[in-house]
């Protein structure tokens, strides 16, 4: 365990996935607007191929412009005989160029924790401030939804808990090959129960929830239909794999200008109501709004994603008279 705090909030509504062995693609995505980018030594990468990406990921890091984007590597699993030289080869030779590390494929916190040992011994070697780079958890079977409460209280590196919708659906055996998309047969939302346990979790742990990817990516109602059932449940961001994802996910996972002028009304007016000033009641009035400290809580959370999302307020507060 590490002693630097996590919770480390930062906007992640469009998670851009970039393979690690494509050096096109590579430079392509510094310039897209995405708010982050995962550079992909997994499934993105053939076996014959990761450990040439290993340092084209390297090169990418620290000589890149990225432009404020986070900036993430997805390692090979655990039970794989890639992970530690994945991780070793990229935080010793790219560690201050990065921002977390992705752990797929989780099923249990021991993995989380083995991770989080090995970067603390690679920065306290390197001489790299500890605790700095953080992790990023995917839950893509049946067993890491089980584990997912212990998984999400692992490590004060956790930044986010990510589901991974195709090896999910692989491991509890769903019946259908379109990634994301519900299974012939069954009227009720078969992912409402997955999204929920994991939002849970992560909230729980003060962490960020964000979703998979949508694999058809010429399909942009689909995409939109999925990201909003995700956004509506209060996730912070989605996976994109394709450039024209990435402006319906900054959309969707953003709040409305009229939400968040709203939200930021809210605090406003809550915090004059509370004031000497407003007579330091506990709860008042905002047009036909009654607000207490429940609403406030509310519109925390709202204002702050906007603010997160570069939205400027068109509202302004204006105090009772008399």
């Amino acid at each position: 365990m590490t002693t630097v705090a996590a919770g480390r909030l930062r906007p992640r509504r469009s998670c851009l996935a970039v393979p690690g062995s494509n050096p096109r693609f590579l430079e392509k995505a510094q310039g897209l607007p995405s708010d982050q980018v995962f550079l992909d030594l997994e499934d993105a990468c053939a076996p014959l191929v990761k450990e040439r990406a290993r340092h084209m990921i390297v090169d990418a890091l620290n000589n890149g412009d990225w432009g404020g984007k986070i900036r993430v590597v997805r390692v090979n699993d655990w039970t794989t005989h890639w992970t530690y030289r994945d991780v070793v080869t990229v935080v010793e030779e790219a560690g201050p160029n990065l921002d977390c590390v992705m752990l797929p494929k989780v099923a249990d916190a021991a993995q989380v924790t083995a991770l989080d040992l090995l970067l603390t011994q690679i920065e306290k070697t390197m001489g790299f401030e500890v605790g700095r780079i953080g992790i990023e958890a995917q839950i893509e079977t049946a067993a890491g939804l089980e584990h997912v409460g212990a998984i999400a209280a692992s490590s004060s590196r956790l930044e986010t808990i990510v589901f991974g919708p195709a090896d999910f659906m692989a491991s509890i055996g769903m019946r259908s090959l379109v990634v994301g998309e519900q299974p012939a047969g069954y009227a009720a939302d078969a992912y409402h129960y997955i999204l929920m346990r994991i939002l849970m979790a992560a909230r729980a742990h003060d962490l960020q929830a964000i979703d998979g990817p949508y694999l058809q990516v010429r399909d942009a109602d689909g995409f939109g239909a999925v990201a909003r059932r995700s956004a509506a449940l209060g996730y912070d961001g989605k996976w994109v794999l394709h450039p024209d994802q990435i402006a319906a996910a900054n959309e969707i996972f953003s709040p409305s200008q009229d939400d968040y002028d709203h939200a930021e009304l809210i605090l406003d007016a809550y915090d004059w109501c509370t004031s000497a000033a407003g007579g330091a009641r506990g709860s008042a009035m905002l047009g036909d709004e009654m607000i207490d400290e429940a609403s406030r809580k509310m519109a925390v959370v709202i204002a702050g994603k906007g603010r997160a999302a570069g939205l400027r307020r068109t509202s302004v507060f204006e105090p009772p008279q008399g």
